[in-house]
């Protein structure tokens, strides 16, 4: 079956929206596999893509836990921390953001949209890595840090730092109403637990099987349509619609990679009664 490419997407209609940090506003992901590589290699483990997913969004403690038993490697989670620390620390103060992440954060804010940060990271990492970017991070009314704050006992892939997140807006929305932009699948876990939408903006590394689950699937911010879930739409929304590829998370809606793909009906993101439709079927039905 074909994937139609349709205007006039219809989600569930937000009022606020909760950001993940590392990966998602700020590029880091890549010193942080960098540095895990290279830790491995002294030791003569490889630092596989599936590991760098398994562990990609989980807090400080439980990502070294993670990685020494992953790789196996001979270190206490002290040993590791400071071997990895050394590698990264002076690499984190001027990492960029990423692409779109400035434009979208200044729109939402402009527009009066309550917005956060909902980081795994702890206090002082959280400062280290937004130094140079501290414009930015003030637009936030607030920002949990996960691995310091005392309130946030489990981290992602649990729910508890998204609803701590959304609590923390002066009139605790429902979570319903929350709209998430994740990288990271333990993030986008955490955020569905919590009951929220999920905006997964993934790095190269992870597989259809992994990010399928999400709400929505983006390459980048630069694709978003604020507008398709209530929020003030970019001024481009009023004209065409961008194209941009999907996954609504729909066992037969599998997009293929690099093929372009507008949002999806109101119909294919809450469809009947499924029913198998034969290739002529579904071209008849695909608009030119």
């Amino acid at each position: 079956m074909k994937q139609q490419c349709c205007p006039g997407p219809k989600f569930k209609q937000v009022t606020h929206v909760i950001f993940d940090l590392d990966g998602t506003i700020l590029d880091t992901e890549e010193i942080y596999i960098n540095a895990m590589t290279e830790i491995g290699a002294r030791y003569g483990k490889v630092f596989t893509n599936d590991m760098s997913n398994q562990i990609s969004g989980s807090c400080e403690k439980d990502s070294i836990q993670k990685a020494i038993d992953l790789m196996e490697l001979p270190l206490t989670p002290e040993e590791l921390l400071n071997m990895y620390k050394e590698i990264i620390c002076g690499k984190l103060p001027n990492c960029p953001l990423m692409p779109g992440a400035e434009n979208m954060i200044r729109h939402l804010h402009s527009n009066n949209i309550p917005i956060a940060v909902a980081t795994s990271s702890a206090q002082d990492s959280y400062d280290l890595k937004t130094k140079c970017h501290k414009e930015i991070f003030d637009l936030f009314h607030h920002i949990v840090c996960g691995g310091s704050d005392p309130e946030v006992s489990r981290g992602k892939p649990f729910p508890d730092i998204f609803l701590i997140c959304a609590s923390r807006f002066p009139d605790n929305p429902d979570p319903s109403k929350c709209l998430v932009f994740e990288d990271a699948p333990n993030g986008v876990q955490g955020a569905l637990s919590a009951g929220m939408q999920v905006v997964m903006i993934p790095n190269i590394r992870v597989p259809y099987d992994i990010w399928r689950t999400a709400t929505l699937r983006l390459d980048s911010f630069d694709f978003m349509v604020p507008g398709a879930f209530g929020l003030p739409p970019f001024p481009s929304e009023e004209g065409d619609s961008p194209i941009i590829r999907i996954n609504i998370g729909l066992e037969n809606n599998s997009p293929t990679e690099g093929e372009p793909m507008n949002f999806p009906t109101e119909e294919q993101i809450n469809p009947p009664a499924v029913e198998s439709l034969d290739e002529e079927a579904a071209e008849e039905d695909t608009p030119e």
